[in-house]
């Protein structure tokens, strides 16, 4: 029988197998972050005010005052000395299926707006923005995120019931019930005046409570002062500096956070991707944790490290708690750099959401079933692209194959060896000069024939396509790209030029809706010449990879289409990129057919153009074992088109790794094996018997159940049901399954656990393993 690992084993051997280093020199932690530091130092603040802050006396002509008034009162925006955000009772109103209140920042007479908009199927969606701003704040995310841009419709007027409560001390609590949940218990949420606070109710059960630790923090936009000394009163709010680069702030501080409560929970998930467990280790407060928040801000983290709370290549900040009763989400839609605090107690979890930019935007699925959250959310960011047949099948690439004849002759050792499999990639070296839609035509003299010989047998190719255009004037997509004005600006108006694999290079604006819609005419057969029918694209490098700058990204203070900055549209540009080529192959052709692009990047709502994968892991235990954590938590946050690169992209895996991960691979949603330049070459065959005989049943085992995994996705598509499954999932009452992340399921029907650690030796033979087996 296969063995199962206690989770303290996982830990140390995660630990223990990291032959890799990251450069933590590259990127940033939270005491590195200014504005992180400010919402740590207004908490501080709260921790030593006696008394909350009273917020009686606050009415609508103090709600009325202007932001270009307020922005002049001395020691506007200090994040210390206690807390200064206070509701004003007279401000709360409904109207229709929308709550609207203001919250004060009562130092400065700030107003915030709060809109509660009262969706179907019990969603809740909590907006915050200032009431009267000196210039606009980004809200375009939802544009890009939610299903038709707008996420789900609101519930009818005459399906909200509006009651007054009192709490203790005679403060009032305003409470509508807008909904019922599938076994007919009322979903409301409440409004509570002082302290203010947001509740989010199932029945008589509390499940999610906003602000009720009192964090809440908005810097609102005032002028830049003129004397030089006046800068520093807010913690490098006009400009900070990283590893000798200085990101200039135009707009000022102008961050929001607040507290985000799931009273009566121990475990929360999601918020992909981290190399972290299932079950989210606490950050603050608590042994064994981390030492450093949760991070969101997609980056290219050269071999990543594991059991890390740091940033990698996407986000979706979509956090979801369970527990016996109920099972409930929160989606935090900014796409600005984001830090999340875990704070297990007692009586519940507690989260900090901390961003730099824009708005508050929260979605709230309430359940309380898994099956209820996975259809709201759905509602919300949309389901996975139905793919094609082809796509659930095996994928052979390497970083990268030679030529035409290599790809010809893998294609044909597939077959010598019996083995199925249904795409081949093709990485950068099949460009000239890494000139993207073009050929090396000393290496592939006929395109279009090696493209026909892989049709005869009914397979694909695929062709990495990155966002970087090397800035060569002979190169045509370059100068379309600057002729039309199509680049991110520096903040002189200069087209902005970084280093990447083609050494200089610039990078289109992918917010720019025109410039979305040029990119996708690029892939026409009549523009991407040598392509067919059957090439599909695979889009890396889309965080946006930039070498020779800060984090190894575009610079925070680039300038995009409508004046906004590349702070603002971070996390959502991989996403938008992946779109455009979406879009530009249902294009291609007189009759539309689902396309097939995979993402290394990507934010919520990604789930409609393709599928993603884990980036760039390495040939270990502990790769393969946090591989399953890190699917699930994908798959948990509406990823369900996910996988890892089977027998570790860097590195040399040795056979018994290399057929473990086939075996695990095999029930991978998106199977593709995949390996690093000056890796070995692996294709399955390479180690011999008996690993190419058990290589063989695994990928078969995949083939004879693609019924199976078309039947899932075709749900996933409709229902937004996730294809991998946390046990929990399934048995939602089963504490025991509650943080187990080694065996998991797929579907409602079969449950697989994978062998992740090697075998132990078999006595009295020296260095060989015991056989290996498949149950």
């Amino acid at each position: 029988m296969m063995r199962l690992l206690t989770l303290s084993a996982i830990a140390a051997l995660l630990l223990a197998q990291s032959v890799v280093a990251v450069n933590h020199a590259n990127f940033k932690t939270s005491s590195q972050s200014a504005f992180y530091r400010r919402h740590r130092a207004y908490i501080d603040g709260l921790t030593k005010a006696e008394t909350p802050l009273a917020a009686s006396s606050l009415n609508d002509e103090s709600a009325t005052t202007t932001a270009a008034a307020a922005a002049a009162a001395p020691g506007a925006g200090e994040a210390t000395g206690g807390p200064h955000f206070g509701l004003a009772p007279e401000s709360v109103r409904l109207d229709g299926s929308r709550v609207h209140f203001d919250v004060l920042n009562t130092r400065d007479g700030v107003p915030i707006a709060f809109t509660l908009c009262l969706c179907e199927g019990g969603v809740l969606r909590v907006k915050a923005t200032e009431k009267h701003p000196l210039v606009p704040r980004y809200d375009g995310a939802a544009a890009h995120s939610l299903v038709n841009g707008t996420g789900p419709a609101l519930v009818s007027p005459e399906d909200v019931t509006h009651e007054a409560l009192e709490a203790e001390g005679g403060a009032a609590i305003h409470s509508y019930t807008y909904g019922r949940s599938a076994a007919g218990e009322p979903i409301s949420v409440r409004v509570s005046e002082d302290p203010w606070r947001i509740e989010q109710w199932v029945g008589d059960t509390l499940v999610v409570s906003f602000n009720s630790l009192g964090y809440f923090y908005f810097e609102h936009h005032r002028p830049k002062p003129e004397a030089e000394s006046e800068l520093g009163a807010v913690d490098d709010g006009w400009s900070e500096t990283f590893a000798h680069w200085t990101d200039t702030k135009r707009r000022g501080p102008e961050s929001v956070g607040v507290d985000i409560e799931f009273p009566g929970f121990e475990h929360v998930y999601g918020i992909p991707e981290h190399t972290v467990p299932l079950s989210l280790r606490p950050t603050r407060g608590a042994e064994g944790g981390y030492k450093e928040p949760y991070r969101l801000y997609n980056l290219d983290v050269f071999e990543y490290e594991l059991d890390s709370p740091m940033g990698l290549y996407g986000h979706v900040p979509y956090m979801v708690a369970h527990n016996r009763r109920h099972t409930v989400g929160v989606l935090w839609l900014n796409p600005t750099d984001t830090w999340v605090d875990v704070t297990k107690r007692t009586d519940g979890v507690s989260t900090h959401w901390v961003s730099e930019a824009g708005v508050v935007d929260v979605f709230v699925t309430p359940g309380p079933t898994p099956a209820e959250l996975f259809g709201q959310y759905a509602t919300v960011t949309g389901t996975t692209a139905f793919p094609r047949e082809f796509a659930l099948g095996y994928h052979q690439c390497r970083w990268s194959y030679n030529d035409q004849q290599d790809i010809i002759a893998v294609d044909s050792g597939f077959d010598q060896h019996g083995i199925p499999y249904d795409v081949i990639w093709l990485d950068i070296d099949y460009t000239d000069g890494k000139r993207y839609f073009t050929w090396d035509y000393s290496k592939f003299p006929d395109p279009v024939a090696m493209h026909e010989h892989l049709a005869s047998s009914r397979r694909q190719a695929v062709t990495v396509i990155d966002p970087h255009i090397k800035a060569d004037d002979k190169y045509w997509v370059y100068r379309e790209a600057r002729d039309r004005g199509y680049l991110v600006k520096e903040a002189d108006g200069q087209d902005y030029l970084g280093q990447c694999w083609p050494g200089d290079a610039v990078y289109a604006d992918f917010t720019n809706p025109e410039v979305r819609e040029w990119w996708g005419s690029l892939y026409a057969f009549d523009k991407f010449k040598g392509s067919m029918p059957n090439t599909f694209i695979w889009n890396d490098m889309n965080e946006m990879a930039v070498f020779n700058t800060p984090e190894v990204t575009l610079k925070r203070d680039l300038v995009h289409h409508g004046g906004w900055e590349q702070r603002d549209v971070h996390n959502i540009m991989g996403m938008l990129f992946h779109q455009s080529t979406y879009e530009g192959l249902v294009r291609r052709e007189p009759v539309p057919k689902r396309p097939f692009v995979l993402s290394r990047s990507y934010f919520a709502g990604s789930q409609r153009h393709g599928p993603v994968w884990t980036g760039d892991n390495a040939a270990e235990w502990g790769h393969l074992a946090m591989s399953i954590p890190m699917l699930l938590s994908n798959s948990l946050a509406g990823i369900h088109f996910v996988g890892a690169d089977v027998g570790g992209f860097f590195g040399d895996p040795d056979e018994e790794l290399f057929t473990r991960w086939y075996q695990l691979g095999a029930w991978n949603p998106f199977f593709r094996g995949h390996a690093h330049i000056d890796a070995r070459r692996r294709e399955p065959w390479l180690k011999g018997e008996p690993y190419t005989g058990i290589i063989r049943d695994a990928i078969l085992l995949r083939y004879r159940l693609l019924p199976y995994w078309y039947t899932l996705f075709r749900h996933s598509s409709v229902a937004g049901t996730p294809l991998l499954r946390p046990m929990w999932v399934e048995f939602p009452d089963q504490e025991d399954k509650f943080a187990e992340q080694v065996h998991f399921m797929v579907g409602s029907a079969i449950m697989v656990r994978p062998v992740i650690e090697p075998m132990p030796r078999a006595e009295g033979s020296g260095d060989e393993r015991a056989p290996l087996s498949v149950d």
